[in-house]
Parts: C-alpha cells; sequence; structure tokens
C-alpha cells in the first residue's frame, strides 16, 4: 500500500547526523541551523555535544539526540547508565545507545535484557526517546532476531540498525526482519550508508520509521526537485 508525504513529513523522518570525533562548536551551530532549517526530527551528535546542542535547538521542536557509549559499546552497564543520565541532564531529548556486543557473543541475553531495561527506564523516567543500536554487520540473522525480541519485550521506542561507523550499515533485509519480530511494539531505525532517495524510500517502505544519515540535506532536496518536476504536492511511495 503507498502512502502519501508532504516535504515536511519526510525531513521529520530524519535524524540528522555529526558523530565526528572532531566535530567543532561551530559544525555543531552549523548542524543545529541545518536542522531547523529543514525541519529534521533531531540532531544526532556525540555525547559531550549534548549541552551546547540543546542550547541552540532551545525552543524548538527539534530534539538532541546523544549517542551512547559511541561506537563499540564496549562500557558497563553502570556506565551507560551515568552516561545517559548525564546527557539528559545537559538537555538530550533522545538516547542512541550501542548494546554490548561481546556480551551477545557470549550468549549472555540476561545481560542485553538487563542493560536494555535499564537505558530505557532511564529515558521513560525523563520522557526520553530511547534507541538501541544493534551494529548488525557483526550480528547473524539469529542473533539479530533474538535482539528483536528481548526489544519486543522491554519497549525501548526505537531498535536501530547500525552506528553507521561499522564496515556495513542499514540493509532492507535487516530492516524487515527487525520489524517484522517487532510489530507495532517499537520502531526501527535504519542508520548507516542511508546517502540518497531511493535507498531512503526502500528502508521506508520496508518498516523504517527514522533514518539516520548525513546526507539528509541531499535526499530531501532530491526530493524536492523531483515533486518539482513531477507538479505534484506529495511524494507516494
Amino acid at each position: 500500500m503507498t502512502k502519501k508525504y508532504t516535504i515536511d513529513e519526510l525531513s521529520r523522518f530524519i535524524d540528522h547526523t555529526n558523530l565526528a570525533a572532531y566535530a567543532t562548536a561551530e559544525d555543531m551551530r552549523l548542524l543545529c541551523d541545518e536542522a531547523k532549517e529543514y525541519h529534521f526530527k533531531m540532531v544526532a551528535i556525540n555525547q559531550v555535544q549534548s549541552k551546547i546542542c540543546a542550547q541552540f535547538l532551545k525552543d524548538t521542536d527539534v530534539n538532541v539526540g546523544a549517542a551512547i557509549s559511541f561506537p563499540l559499546g564496549q562500557t558497563s552497564i553502570e556506565s551507560k547508565v551515568y552516561e545517559t543520565e548525564d546527557a539528559i541532564k545537559n538537555g538530550a531529548t533522545e538516547i542512541d545507545y550501542v548494546i554490548n556486543l561481546t556480551e551477545v557473543k557470549n550468549g549472555n541475553f540476561d545481560y542485553i535484557k538487563d542493560e536494555m531495561e535499564r537505558i530505557v527506564s532511564v529515558c521513560t523516567d525523563h520522557n526520553v526517546i530511547s534507541k538501541v543500536i544493534f551494529e548488525n554487520a557483526y550480528l547473524s540473522k539469529e542473533e539479530i532476531v533474538t535482539l528483536s525480541k528481548i526489544a519486543k519485550e522491554v519497549k525501548p521506542d526505537f531498535i536501530k540498525t547500525s552506528t553507521g561507523m561499522a564496515p556495513t550499515g542499514a540493509t532492507v533485509e535487516d530492516v524487515k526482519l527487525m520489524k517484522e519480530i517487532v510489530g507495532d511494539e517499537v520502531k526501527v531505525k535504519a542508520a548507516g550508508g542511508v546517502r540518497d532517495v531511493d535507498t531512503f524510500i526502500k528502508m521506508v517502505k520496508n518498516g523504517a520509521e527514522r533514518i539516520g544519515t548525513s546526507s539528509g540535506i541531499k535526499i530531501i532536496e532530491d526530493f524536492k526537485n523531483q515533486l518539482l518536476t513531477s507538479g505534484k504536492e506529495f511524494m507516494e511511495f
């Protein structure tokens, strides 16, 4: 079934991203200005940038999304909880944390569930959106299914394909699989490698409700050009 989307509705899929280790305050200002101009859903940033981005985005409906234990996820649950609380204290309104892949490979899914419950609980207590990053590049399909089932039980707001730092990012196959498992209980975010309109459309059609990308401006401008050429007011896909 096809749906109709305005440019603004398409923009609100996008988490406008700058996770560079060398990003300056001016880079953050630019990111936030672009997010306001294009009305993106949020800015995806390293945790330490939470405060400055919250200041730049004050009195707007663009969220501040802090990446936690990023990009490897190799910190203790206690560290992740503290990092989450600190980000929220400094103005983060969304949290994207990376799971402990070592414990996945150890088959210690009780640990993964406990980690997810504790971080999601902090977010819920502060009315902050929670996203769980799987990093599918390093996972088998069976592990993706198991993690999705845990998420369906714990109920973070989103499960997310990738950090964008691994050898591969989001794939249509993985987005579809994750969505099939969680259904309407949890949303799916596709991140990593989404750089053009065609890939964006494929991800949305297969269940993604957020797109993490540093190519958001290019994607939206291409959508605008397509509408201009067609004479239509909506994109349909």
